[in-house]
């Protein structure tokens, strides 16, 4: 009999997933958000097309900023990823005591540091190769300060973004990262051009 009982259950928690998984549901869920966040991306787009004229005069910015605004969604990804799957095995609290919220924080911003400081040197060298003239130390400022801040943006956003889908009744798998990888497009350009603005 428990035998039976177990493959009842099994075959309920089966029902429920499929439930949970329906291609209708999902799709329901997602196109108004991809519809919205797509206008976004044109938004995005056009407030680079504004800096036009700063990213043909330096080459190196003109590489930093796709590889950068990439690195954000990224790092946006992992943070969702992660505190999804926290959420979903009933592992998650969201306070700042919390030491999975902390641990998840601090290897995201460790993540950041690390690949901001290669993206420097790299788009420093790559810049040099086709004619730019701005300097190592000014190109690492600017990657560095604007990488960090942005990091601390895509940990908040991510965070608001899994908790608002949570109580909000969707799924986090399906909501946040298309929203957080979208927001930081925008706001990485800003981001970084405010720095720029400060350092140049």
């Amino acid at each position: 009999m428990s035998v039976g009982g177990d493959l009842l259950a099994g075959e309920d928690l089966e029902e429920d997933l499929l439930g949970d998984w329906a291609v209708r549901r999902i799709v329901a869920t997602l196109v108004p958000l991809l519809a919205v966040l797509s206008v976004l991306q044109m938004v995005s787009g056009t407030v680079l097309e504004s800096f036009e004229e700063q990213l043909l005069a330096n080459p190196s910015l003109l590489v930093l900023v796709p590889v950068m605004i990439g690195t954000a969604g990224n790092l946006g990804s992992i943070m969702c990823a992660r505190l999804s799957t926290q959420l979903h095995l009933g592992t998650l609290e969201f306070s700042p005591s919390n030491p999975n919220i902390r641990a998840n924080v601090g290897a995201v911003m460790g993540l950041a540091a690390t690949v901001f400081v290669l993206l420097g040197i790299a788009s420093w060298g790559i810049g040099r190769a086709l004619g730019g003239t701005l300097g190592l130390g000014r190109l690492m400022v600017i990657t560095i300060v604007s990488g960090m801040l942005l990091a601390v943006w895509v940990v908040l956003v991510s965070s608001v973004a899994v908790y608002a889908s949570y109580r909000l009744g969707y799924d986090p798998d399906d909501t946040t990262i298309p929203v957080v990888t979208n927001v930081c497009d925008i706001t990485g350009v800003l981001i970084l051009f405010a720095v720029v603005g400060l350092v140049l």
